[in-house]
């Protein structure tokens, strides 16, 4: 089993016990919250467990990270992409969630909990209630206060044992060949109680070692500690944090603190390239940056994390609460927010640009990447008065994301908060409203849909916002086509394509345009010009590298293939279309290949294996909405294949079969239809 948990960035040393005890509180419970101060360890010691007792579970362990989440309401967006939980329905989203974990054998660990406790103690009595074999395993620094919940306290570690373990192995990275001696290790306990065995303390002292000897580091250490008083209302402990905390902020030269309250704004990782552009100015220069993040990741006040994109750098919780609360005295936070969200804009217009071309798949990463960012972004941005056209010019510009890589119930969400937060008109509110209607359509809401895409095009008449006029045009053609009303959809359809000629516009939208024409030429009979148009429109698609756009045009060119006896041809267009959407989490762009698959099967003889590919296709059209649109049209070849299944198969073999269908899984459904070998077809 894989399980989907960060890698451990530095060795794991002892908590033998606490571990134990945790792996079996993991197997026999089904709620258990790891508590204990900041900096103790929680994170670690949940993820070790997780990943030990990962393999118990048939649908893996699954990590959602939630310190840079604000909003309560955003927690359940969070956890539904974390577990890739796709749904392009108007349900909401925690109904999405439930239903997505009612049938699995799960671990989900939650990190960070306490600053959300209300709101993650609501979602794991939903989610603990509906599946009945998902166990959850949360970090927090207080209970969640769930019925049944099983706590693990994690204490301070053994300043003889573990805790000298953890200098050591943290001062050999900035001192390489550090050992402990029978002189030195006295030091090192003493500089490890005065700590009080608080790993994150600990790991911050030691990289003092880079120009310190461990004699000079608890000269200083004394001397700071008999200075300090209990703040009011902590424990001694945790001034032991805050106290060495503040002692590294003061450690650093004015440079590297500025940089560590700056990027207190990023949730979650970010890149080199992503702090220079959000911290960088007259006081920091861009040339500088690197110096200062390599500077405050050698003092372990920057966590280094290594995966597919690059190098990225994440600050723990307690440094960034740190910084934030000195980004706040310099009353730099609300300037810091805002390069950020201009930051989020810069890098949602790239992905926008790129989508048309050779870089589409890398753009689909790179936005995952920035989930989190994007969305604290959006969350500011909405919230902050003065800034709510800028968060909906973001909503409206990742577009992409929302259409193209199956995220539409956030989109939704996101796009609804935008309309709502920037009511007056604008050109920001237009592209939200046009965008806002495509995701609607999609998700079946075509009543919605139609009264935004009208109030974008009344509204752009008024401001002369041709582009806005255009995509709403587009947009209600693709309204007019769901609802079979075919002859109103190709002359929208014509009206959108004249005008993005006239305004020089070719990007997968357009694309996008032609093929829905081409869908609306089919259905009137015309299915020579929809096959001229779809060839050419691949052929475009292919010139510049797209294939987003393009796997629409071979799904009509695999029907059209279907439909003049081209069987072989049909299959290998569908695959092909159904392996793109696939990749790009596209569940409109998954189901229709599957469909069409299933009506080859089924002309083919093989009814049986056309039964179970639209049961699985049922369970997909579930999550996207009204089942191909609920237009006769869509609904034709499906009906052909139901008709030749229940005739090969009989009423109670095709519906053992469909019911096979409806148990499988996304994963599983795509898997089989590309590695199955199958028989030469016959057609129609």
């Amino acid at each position: 089993m894989v399980d989907h948990l960060p890698p451990e960035n530095t060795p794991f040393i002892g908590r033998r016990h606490e571990l134990s005890e945790l792996r079996q509180l993991c197997t026999r419970s089904r709620a258990v919250t790891v508590t204990g101060l900041g900096g103790i360890g929680k994170t670690r010691i949940a993820l070790r467990a997780a990943t030990d007792v990962g393999d118990g579970f048939a649908d893996g362990a699954w990590f959602v990270e939630l310190s840079g989440l604000q909003d309560g309401e955003l927690l359940v967006h969070a956890v539904a992409t974390a577990l890739r939980a796709t749904d392009h329905t108007t349900r909401p989203q925690r109904e999405v969630l439930a239903e997505h974990l009612a049938d699995k054998h799960l671990l989900l660990v939650l990190d960070t909990c306490e600053h959300l406790v209300e709101a993650c103690e609501e979602l794991a009595v939903l989610l603990l209630g509906a599946a009945p074999r998902l166990h959850l395993l949360a970090t927090s620094r207080q209970p969640l206060g769930i019925p049944g919940e099983q706590l693990l306290a994690v204490e301070p570690m053994p300043v003889t044992a573990d805790a000298v373990q953890l200098f050591a192995q943290r001062a050999r990275e900035v001192r390489p060949g550090f050992a402990l001696t029978a002189h030195n290790r006295p030091t090192v306990e003493r500089i490890c109680g005065r700590l009080d065995g608080i790993p994150l303390a600990i790991e911050l002292a030691a990289g003092r070692l880079r120009s310190e000897s461990p004699e000079e580091l608890l000269a200083v250490l004394d001397d700071r500690f008999r200075l300090v008083l209990d703040e009011p209302g902590h424990t001694s402990r945790h001034s032991t944090l805050r106290t060495t905390i503040g002692w590294s902020h003061e450690l650093c030269p004015p440079p590297e603190r500025l940089l560590w309250a700056r990027l207190s704004v990023f949730a979650g990782s970010f890149t080199r390239e992503a702090a220079k552009e959000v911290c960088a100015d007259d006081v920091l220069d861009r040339a500088g940056i690197d110096r200062l993040l390599t500077g405050l990741a050698d003092k372990s006040l920057l966590v280094r994390e290594h995966g597919v994109g690059g190098e990225r750098l994440r600050q723990l919780d307690t440094v960034r609460d740190y910084g934030a609360e000195w980004l706040r005295r310099l009353g730099e936070e609300l300037p810091g927010r805002v390069r950020h969200l201009a930051w989020c804009q810069d890098f949602a217009e790239r992905g926008e640009a790129s989508w048309f071309g050779p870089g589409q798949a890398d753009v689909f990463h790179a936005t995952r990447r920035e989930h989190g960012q994007l969305f604290a972004a959006l969350d500011f941005a909405l919230a902050m008065p003065g800034q709510e056209r800028a968060g909906a010019r973001l909503a409206g510009t990742l577009w992409f994301y929302w259409v193209g890589c199956g995220l539409l119930g956030d989109g939704r969400y996101w796009l609804d908060r935008a309309l709502a937060a920037a009511p007056d008109l604008s050109r920001e509110r237009l592209k939200a409203l046009w965008v806002g209607g495509y995701v609607a359509i999609l998700q079946g809401d075509t009543r919605a849909a139609a009264a935004m895409l009208t109030d974008c095009r009344s509204g752009a008449l008024r401001i002369d916002d041709d582009t806005a006029y255009a995509y709403s045009t587009h947009r209600l053609g693709c309204a007019a086509l769901v609802r079979d009303e075919h002859t109103s959809a190709e002359r929208y359809f014509k009206a959108s394509l004249t005008s993005y000629a006239d305004l020089g516009e070719l990007n997968s939208n357009v694309m996008m345009a032609r093929i829905e024409l081409a869908m609306a030429l089919a259905f009137q009979g015309d299915l020579e010009a929809a096959v001229r148009i779809c060839r050419e429109a691949r052929a475009t698609c292919e010139a510049h590298g797209e294939r987003w756009a393009k796997a629409y045009a071979l799904y009509v060119l695999a029907f059209a293939a279907w439909a003049a006896g081209r069987g072989e041809e049909a299959a290998r267009l569908a695959r092909e279309c159904l392996e793109i959407n696939y990749e790009f989490r596209d569940l409109v762009g998954v189901v229709l290949p599957v469909e069409v698959i299933a009506l080859l099967r089924a002309s083919g003889g093989h009814c049986e294996q056309a039964a179970v590919l639209q049961g699985a296709a049922r369970r997909i059209w579930d999550r996207v909405g009204l089942p191909l649109f609920g237009s006769a049209y869509f609904n034709a070849p499906h009906d052909t294949a139901v008709g030749l299944a229940r005739e090969g198969l009989g009423d109670r073999g095709y519906e053992a079969a469909f019911a096979r269908g409806m148990s499988l899984g996304l994963d599983d459904v795509v898997a089989s239809v590309l590695e199955e070998a199958h028989e030469p077809l016959r057609t129609r």
